[in-house]
């Protein structure tokens, strides 16, 4: 069984804790994450699953726990929300480093994009922290709020737990290599989204003029 120097050297934070808790210890970390404290709960879910791939823990076990304390912590955040409101997270918020200015970014965020960014936020560095706050603090109807938040956690865990036991000790250096074609990708999808943009705009513009010219026609008839 590989000893946990193996891991890779970003994992070497949470093995210590990993080692002596096991299951507790995701659940623990993946939980206060979710609702509001930088802990690092993606870093613990990705060596519990590279620790699958060597037999020390169950994989099923531990997606099932992740997604679990994911939910339950994102509505102990949205709780937070909605009983505390702004005025507590501003009040408390120091103390777990939310700051007013990195809660109204990530609210902003959030206000603009509704229930789709429920599902997203838990790939998103910061926002997966904040997420169940901020929809306590807009008032998101709670049963919207479960529903698209148990979506996200079911892809996140899904994602990381499959791509990390696959993966094992491989994983950082395929991140490495992927590095390297980082620009070219940020490149493609640049272009890939100023050419949908510049698709769909022509798409509305030439049905305008179809409707303006069958509104004439009408009017001539």
């Amino acid at each position: 069984m590989p000893p946990t120097d193996d891991l890779p050297s970003f994992l070497h934070g949470v093995a210590p804790i990993l080692d002596r808790w096991g299951y507790l210890a995701v659940a623990g970390v993946i939980g206060v994450e979710s609702f509001g404290v930088p802990a690092p709960g993606q870093t613990i879910m990705v060596a519990a699953a590279i620790y699958s791939s060597w037999g020390r823990l169950d994989i099923f076990a531990v997606a099932a726990i992740s997604f679990v304390a994911a939910v339950l912590g994102d509505n102990i955040g949205y709780w937070i929300g909605v009983r505390g409101g702004r005025k507590a997270v501003h009040r408390f918020g120091r103390y777990i480093f939310i700051t007013p200015a990195r809660l109204e970014r990530a609210e902003k965020f959030f206000a603009r994009r509704g229930n789709r960014i429920v599902v997203v936020a838990r790939f998103i560095d910061g926002l997966r922290q904040l997420n169940g706050v901020i929809a306590g603090i807009t008032a998101m109807p709670w049963r919207a709020f479960l529903l698209y938040n148990a979506i996200g956690a079911a892809l996140w865990v899904g994602w990381w737990t499959t791509v990390a036991y696959l993966l094992g000790t491989h994983l950082v250096e395929i991140i490495d290599q992927a590095h390297r074609y980082k620009w070219w990708a940020i490149a493609a999808g640049v272009l890939a989204v100023g050419t949908y943009v510049f698709l769909h705009v022509r798409h509305i513009r030439r049905r305008r003029a179809r409707e303006a010219q069958t509104v004439v026609q009408d009017s001539q008839a």
